[in-house]
């Protein structure tokens, strides 16, 4: 298995895969509205002007599971994204990235690139630098911004 088979939901919850990703370099973010690290959308979104014509591109996955900060619906995700920092890149369905219903997508990111302390995605904003050929190359914490990782980025795409 690659993660370009595994199955998602996109925004209007139907069932979908990675595949029409294949040959990009992906950084694939759990996220959320209400999280002190929310202000990193407008990082994000940068990153994405920057290098999705080279081959970029950002997915988010919107993740109540961590202080109840996305709440709303994956419609309120968006919007909320779009709204109040411009995002354009892919927003998919909500999912849990942690316990007996996290998504089949990040047990794979998981099994991967562990963290620091185990592999369990400890906040909002972990994210996951896949290359062009679907390798998970690098895992980050929340704590990383956007524009700490665009060295990486760039070396990818």
């Amino acid at each position: 298995m690659n993660i370009y088979d595994i199955e998602v939901k996109d925004a209007s919850g139907k069932t979908t895969t990675l595949a029409k990703h294949k040959d990009k370099v992906l950084l694939i973010v759990n996220t959320a509205s209400l999280c002190g690290f929310t202000p990193q959308f407008e990082g994000l979104e940068k990153l994405y002007k920057d290098y999705t014509d080279k081959g970029l591109e950002i997915l988010g996955f919107p993740c109540n599971q961590f202080g109840e900060q996305d709440p709303g619906s994956t419609d309120y995700s968006i919007t909320f994204c779009q709204k109040n920092y411009g995002v354009t890149f892919p927003i998919y369905d909500k999912i849990d990235v942690n316990g007996p219903d996290e998504s089949p997508l990040y047990t794979y990111l998981k099994k991967q690139k562990g963290g620091l302390l185990g592999s369990k995605i400890k906040w909002n904003f972990t994210k996951f630098l896949v290359d062009k050929n679907g390798n998970v190359i690098k895992r980050f914490g929340s704590t990383t911004t956007p524009a700490q990782i665009e060295r990486f980025i760039a070396k990818l795409v």
